[in-house]
């Protein structure tokens, strides 16, 4: 696959891994890129600080001490309001291109409608990213050069990991705005856990996961409003022994959503994270070898 022009002098994406990987678990963040090519910005009618307004920012250092647990952690360059990998591979929108879109491409997806598509429309709180149509290869380029490639080696690590251990555990790492509230209650999360309502992954993961940050104080909800993108939803097969759980973080909890700095809890946050993921992987521990009964 040839390289983008876009990270010609760099990578789209990367790979930080352990010494040796110990574990059958995998870590993903494919929203925390913050390399905004000039020429995507030169497209863009918003300014360099608000079309940061989708990105999950400093998630992939929030887990960065995963590989130190014997786990790698994938991880965008690209930024979000660029490519979303979280998407379906062609779930684009007819109204942003100037050609017709292939007959293959989902056109009406709910992400879609709403300005969020495997090439966003919009960023932040319906801010329009691009002040004019788009080439229809502007969005093939992104998708064959880098789309398909970052899926290419999630694939592959997951593969990898399956066959070493004989299970393989996806977490889907992401962040959400301060201004998320649940849909029945009004309450502001700190966490949502989702796992595809049950679909994506053994129910005693989430359990886990959400008891532990309870443990710790936290106020998390279970798949609403988030269950999972297409990643969970797409990698997550329980029944083959691959588990598929995404964790969303209220950013509140750790940077200022205006100055997009961290604040006051980001280094307490970046330890809760490293113990839960301690927690998590304990679960898929090999057990303690019986002792051999006498004869």
């Amino acid at each position: 696959m040839t390289e983008h022009p876009d990270f010609s002098t760099s990578a789209p994406f990367e790979v930080a891994r352990p010494e040796r990987q110990t574990v059958p678990f995998v870590f993903n963040s494919p929203h925390s890129g913050s390399a905004y090519p000039q020429r995507f910005l030169d497209m863009a009618r918003l300014d360099p600080h608000a079309i940061r307004r989708s990105e999950d920012c400093f998630v992939d250092d929030l887990f960065a001490g995963v590989t130190t647990l014997g786990a790698p952690l994938l991880k965008a360059n690209f930024p979000r309001a660029y490519l979303d990998v979280n998407r379906e591979p062609w779930e684009l929108d007819p109204r942003m291109f100037a050609s017709p879109l292939p007959p293959y491409a989902n056109t009406r997806s709910a992400r879609v409608a709403g300005g969020l598509g495997t090439i966003p429309r919009l960023v932040g709180e319906g801010q329009e990213i691009y002040g004019s149509k788009l080439p229809l290869e502007e969005a093939v380029g992104r998708i064959e050069r880098i789309y398909k490639p970052y899926h290419d080696q999630l694939r592959a690590l997951i593969s990898a990991t399956h066959r070493a251990f004989g299970v393989a555990v996806l977490i889907d790492c992401h962040s959400m705005p301060a201004t998320i509230r649940l849909p029945e209650t009004r309450i502001r999360p700190d966490f949502i856990i989702g796992d595809r309502f049950g679909m994506s992954c053994r129910s005693d993961l989430s359990e886990a996961a959400i008891a532990h940050l309870a443990s710790r104080g936290y106020m998390v909800a279970h798949n609403k409003p988030y269950a999972g993108g297409f990643i969970t939803e797409h990698y997550g097969r329980p029944a083959r022994g691959i588990h598929a759980l995404q964790i969303e973080i209220n950013r509140s909890l750790y940077m200022d959503e205006d100055k997009l700095t961290p604040n006051a809890g980001y280094d307490q946050l970046r330890h809760d994270l490293a113990e839960l993921a301690a927690c998590l992987i304990d679960l898929f521990a090999p057990p303690a070898e019986l002792p051999v009964a006498a004869e």
